[in-house]
């Protein structure tokens, strides 16, 4: 099962060698993200090896790092602890991501009940859908300590990752907040960059649901209410990173994973419901016009995304338990925590890629890529130009629309190997028959688009060609052996002596 704070997380990890504890004092100014970063790109812990349902597997991660004492806080720091697939894994309570996405593909697909007794049947899974939802509780161990007048966030051992990042910044801590029309719960993972002890910038894109809800407050010239919410359940990171359909919320998700409801409590100074069992809440107000300068920041691009303006965020109070653990992760080249959690999504919503584009067998979001920037897709050939509707359907596929390179091949080559892939477009692709190239939306971070925002996209049909796709000559059989030999010589492997 997930674990249902994140001190109980850490703890697990540690028994099961997955964390090591540094007790030196650490700056956390550039060296503890310098240490992190060193690990997360060393073997992983106890090298665990995947299940043999579970296409996703590797061998970097290194452990969880708990570190004691950090320079200027009281507090310990915890990064990486979702830094490696087996660490995912525990953390999501599952023994392999396809199990997770089986449970997804019900909740995306139930069956209509057509008949009475059919409804009848159906009411025991209606109401264990509804006992993941949500539920108000009176008090949380994230309130046993209030602070308003002197709340200041400097106390926190908040990091800085990179030499020219503009300063420290927040950067493993779920936004909470609510649509002002429908009262609708939002949850998102964003930066903050620290600005006084009682201010930070929020910096979140256009396209992300919590600045849309900041536009419909500003439009009414009110202050938005924004909780910063740090550890908690542990599948809530997760969940607050996921690509979830408009009308899921993010707390019935996690209460989905983990299989119960999250516990929420009201917050002590703003109109917002925080989960009972975080580590440690930071309240506030976030301006409706008023702007600050936010940036540069390191990113996981491997580059600085540039500074812009951001909306200023008033920190009302901070509320925490007693001795809590802050959770951070360092933003950079992948390996980092962000590529595991994206990779988990990469498998858990599959079914959902899925139901939009039902040609699709699987896909992978190569590390290279940094999640936006490529995707393999293996389909199941059927009618000619049938990569290019693909192709076009996951542009418009939520946030797939910001892939800038689509890759599609045939359904017997493993989008898991990139070797596989990639002798697929050496062997298949004529550059002028098999590419097309759009312009469309670009993710804000892509430093190479030349808007910011907008930029082309390119697509590569690597499949074999069939006849309306512009062949003249005959295709060529691809090499595969004989059934047969196959058989034999599995039987007699042990006979060559090899």
């Amino acid at each position: 099962m997930p674990y249902p704070d994140l001190q109980s997380f850490v703890s697990d990890l540690q028994q099961c060698g997955q964390l090591k504890r540094v007790t030196a004092e650490v700056d956390p100014i550039l060296e503890l993200s310098e240490v992190a970063d060193r690990v997360s790109k060393s073997p992983a812990a106890g090298n665990p090896p995947p299940p043999a349902t579970d296409p996703v597997h590797g061998t970097l991660g290194g452990h969880a790092l708990l570190f004691e004492n950090v320079k200027g806080s009281e507090l310990p720091a915890a990064i990486n602890t979702y830094g490696s697939y087996e660490r995912m894994r525990l953390a999501l309570g599952c023994e392999d991501f396809e199990e997770l996405a089986g449970r997804v593909q019900a909740m995306l697909k139930p069956e209509i009940p057509t008949t009475l007794m059919d409804k009848f049947r159906k009411l025991p899974e209606l109401a264990k859908m509804a006992s993941f939802s949500p539920k108000s509780v009176r008090s949380g161990i994230c309130q046993q300590v209030v602070r308003t007048d002197d709340a200041d966030v400097f106390e926190l051992p908040v990091i800085q990752c990179w030499p020219h990042d503009a300063g420290r910044y927040i950067t493993l801590g779920g936004m909470y907040t609510r649509c002002p029309e429908s009262g609708v719960r939002n949850v998102g993972m964003y930066r903050a960059q620290l600005l006084s002890p009682k201010s930070t910038a929020m910096h979140w894109h256009m396209h992300h649901d919590g600045a849309r809800n900041h536009r419909k407050y500003a439009r009414r010239r009110e202050p938005m209410p924004l909780a910063i919410v740090f550890g908690g359940e542990s599948t809530l990171p997760y969940a607050a990173t996921a690509p979830l359909p408009p009308d899921l919320s993010e707390l019935l998700f996690a209460g989905f994973l983990q299989g119960k409801g999250v516990d929420l409590v009201r917050c002590k100074t703003i109109d917002l419901e925080v989960p009972a069992n975080a580590e440690i809440v930071i309240e506030g107000l976030v301006h409706p016009t008023e702007t600050v300068f936010e940036g540069p920041f390191g990113d996981h691009t491997g580059y600085y995304s540039l500074g812009d303006q951001y909306p200023r965020f008033d920190i009302t109070a901070i509320t925490h338990r007693r001795d809590p653990i802050y959770p951070t992760t360092i933003v950079g080249k992948p390996p980092q925590e962000d590529y595991y959690l994206g990779k988990a999504t990469e498998r858990i919503f599959l079914p959902l890629l899925q139901i939009l584009v039902p040609d699709v067998i699987d896909y992978n979001l190569p590390m290279f890529g940094a999640f936006h920037n490529c995707c393999f897709v293996k389909i199941r050939k059927e009618y000619p130009m049938q990569a290019r509707k693909v192709m076009s359907a996951i542009w418009g596929a939520g946030q797939m629309m910001f892939c800038k390179l689509i890759i599609v091949v045939d359904e017997q080559v493993n989008v898991h190997d990139e070797q596989e892939v990639l002798f697929q477009v050496g062997a298949n692709w004529d550059p002028r028959r098999d590419t097309v190239v759009v312009d469309g939306p670009m993710d804000i971070l892509d430093h190479a688009a030349p808007y910011l925002g907008t930029g082309s996209k390119m697509g590569i049909d690597a499949t074999r060609k069939i006849g309306g796709e512009g062949v003249i000559r005959e295709w060529p059989d691809e090499l595969v052996m004989t059934e047969e030999i196959r058989t034999l010589v599995a039987r007699r492997w042990q006979e060559y002596g090899l």
